[in-house]
């Protein structure tokens, strides 16, 4: 093979292999697994009527709602995800549309990462149907890279979905190479073939540089990687700040970050958008309260307590602010800081001011635990907070009340049991799905 880079499609395997004769692989190996337009596929799996046709798992159209994901039928009409459900409803009026079903994704997105750990321990989730893995090949074990994904191509397929597999030195380079050849692709790009892998793709392709920095890019003649790696390093230190080495190293086709099986907390937080925007003060208390619960119960999940309690508001206009308190004691618990979150909404919100989504978020910990990103960063900081009444004053009672529902919730879902606020708001949501695998846990 003289190309230092390969796309195969996975196809049923002919004799003596699927995969053509490789050349040896040298050096790292890192794989990403992208499961082929996961939630739409699952629905497909699910619904036999629907193979073969446009299929929309996302938000009501007339409610605020987005794309969580198309079905590959749906995409040459011009839908993706993240885009608008109106838009999309505009685009091809005759799809079929779901909410989505979050057990059924999180059972089959569980059950397919069971796959990828029985090839490797080093296995790095990054959504509900994304993960790298790291084999790279060993004294003990020699076994090309590619052959790999090509076993795990086939091992998902028998649970009715595909993925696409990229395989590369590292981890931006299989990020970019799983995206060349959906779905059912794989694509190899080999030690040695980096530079020229990335060189054609636009600067947009790789991941940290947004509409933002690809027009500073633009406006100083940088619109391909191959022109990003040729670049003045110091002028993108310049403008980008560490950033700057951060896209130079990577468009050189270099990137030591590792798969990371475990990372620090840094927060934990639940967000909502709302189909109709609140207005009304108890409206948005019972939103508050629902993402409070939802903190608190991934809180109590992962084993940690937080000092540091945030409020984030987006209202109509799309602006938003944000408010933080410090508590007097590390708690993971929302009937104790729930009413605290009702004043530090007084500090960033009027009632009548249309609100458009609520998050809370809690941060400050002082143990470690698996890795949740923040969905929101805290934007402005008030003082630390004085005693504030408890939904329920007494603490035994309280601890009582939540190990109470957290145990009716563990065996019979997180829905079985909850406070009449929360229900408050229930049929005023987009639909929208979320990828966080954090939020199927």
């Amino acid at each position: 093979m003289t190309d230092r880079f390969q796309h195969t499609r996975f196809e049923e395997p002919a004799v003596g292999g699927g995969l053509p004769p490789l050349d040896p692989w040298e050096g790292p190996a890192i794989l990403l697994v992208d499961l082929d337009a996961f939630f739409a596929s699952v629905e497909q799996l699910d619904h036999p009527a629907w193979r073969g046709k446009p299929v929309i798992v996302g938000g009501d159209p007339d409610k605020h709602g987005v794309v969580s994901t198309a079905s590959y039928e749906a995409r040459p009409f011009g839908v993706r995800s993240a885009m608008p459900s109106s838009t999309a409803k505009r685009l091809c009026p005759d799809a079929i549309w779901t909410h989505g079903h979050f057990d059924r994704y999180r059972e089959m997105s569980d059950a397919i990462m069971g796959i990828l750990r029985a090839e490797t321990p080093h296995v790095q989730q990054v959504s509900i149907d994304e993960a790298f893995l790291d084999v790279t090949p060993t004294a003990v074990n020699r076994e090309h890279p590619a052959r790999v994904a090509e076993r795990i191509q086939r091992r998902v397929e028998e649970q009715g979905v595909t993925c696409s597999i990229g395989v590369g030195t590292s981890k931006t380079i299989a990020k970019i190479a799983s995206d060349m050849d959906k779905p059912r692709g794989l694509t190899l790009v080999y030690p040695g073939g980096e530079r020229d892998f990335l060189a054609p793709l636009p600067v947009r392709t790789m991941s940290g540089i947004g509409a933002a920095a690809e027009e500073k890019l633009r406006s100083r003649g940088i619109c391909t990687l191959g022109q990003l790696a040729d670049a003045d390093l110091r002028m993108l230190e310049r403008v980008f700040g560490k950033l700057g080495r951060v896209m130079y190293v990577r468009a050189n086709g270099g990137d030591d970050a590792p798969v990371e099986q475990d990372d620090e907390v840094k927060s934990v937080s639940n967000e909502m958008t709302f189909a109709h925007d609140l207005t009304k003060r108890q409206d948005v208390e019972a939103a508050i309260a629902t993402m409070a619960a939802k903190v608190g119960r991934r809180l109590r999940r992962k084993g940690l307590r937080g000092r540091t309690l945030a409020l984030r508001v987006k209202f109509d206009d799309l602006s938003v602010r944000s408010v933080q308190r410090q508590l007097i004691e590390p708690s993971d618990d929302e009937l104790a800081y729930t009413p605290l979150l009702y004043r530090m909404i007084d500090e960033v919100w009027r009632p009548g001011t249309p609100v458009r989504l609520i998050g809370v978020g809690m941060s400050g910990f002082e143990e470690e635990g698996a890795v949740q990103e923040s969905l929101f960063d805290v934007t402005e900081a008030a003082p630390s907070t004085g005693d504030v009444e408890p939904v329920v004053r007494d603490k035994c009672k309280r601890r009582g009340l939540i190990e109470a529902t957290d145990l009716v919730k563990n065996r019979f879902g997180e829905t079985a049991v909850r406070f009449g606020r929360e229900l408050r708001n229930e049929e005023n949501t987009t639909g929208s799905s979320s990828k966080n695998p954090a939020d199927y846990k």
